[in-house]
């Protein structure tokens, strides 16, 4: 009886959800709430979870070296954003860097700010760093020698205005993501 219930939890899980894009997948009560200290690249300052409540986030880790994954992902979530309307105010997008070596605090500024004022480069530690993708599971490598070479997981990780896991986004990389369906799963979280 017991295996009954946890084979029916997430379809539970799943149920209490509006219909999501077919890009985007449920992770509510699957990961742990929104949790980091890293600094904040055009201020400095350090920044957590709790200077953006309130907001939206989209939690993304890349680079800012990245030839085609991160870009194409940061101009489709600014696609997706156009696409939300006004309830895009309500959003907030924090691009990790997993290349800080490569990513001193002014080139990662600038290159968030190419994606719009509400995208925050982040720099952590490398503690800090390596426990906020062991929080969500996030798989990267930067390897120096003997050709540098760097790879990360792709996914964008939703979190409501409380902090709390909603979905994950899959495929912001590719040329044609589902625009209108991930906006509108957006607004319901920015709306709730």
């Amino acid at each position: 009886m017991q295996r009954r219930f946890l084979l029916l939890s997430p379809l539970a899980l799943a149920a209490c959800h509006h219909d999501l894009s077919a890009q985007d997948v449920n992770v509510r009560g699957l990961i742990p709430p929104l949790a980091f200290t890293m600094s904040d690249a055009g201020t400095g300052k350090p920044v957590t979870e709790a200077d953006f409540r309130g907001c939206v986030v989209l939690l993304y880790f890349g680079y800012t070296n990245c030839p085609d994954v991160c870009p194409t992902t940061l101009y489709n979530m600014q696609r997706v954003q156009k696409a939300m309307g006004d309830s895009a105010d309500k959003v907030k997008i924090l691009f990790v860097t997993v290349d800080p070596d490569r990513d001193p605090p002014p080139v990662l500024a600038q290159y968030a700010a190419l994606f719009g004022s509400n995208v925050v480069g982040l720099r952590g530690t490398p503690d800090q760093l390596y426990a906020l993708a062991r929080r969500y599971r996030v798989v990267f490598s930067v390897v120096k020698q003997p050709v540098y070479t760097v790879t990360h997981s792709a996914a964008v990780y939703v979190f409501n205005a409380k902090g709390q896991p909603e979905f994950i986004i899959a495929g912001m990389d590719t040329v044609k993501p589902d625009i209108d369906g991930i906006a509108r799963d957006l607004r319901h979280v920015a709306e709730e």
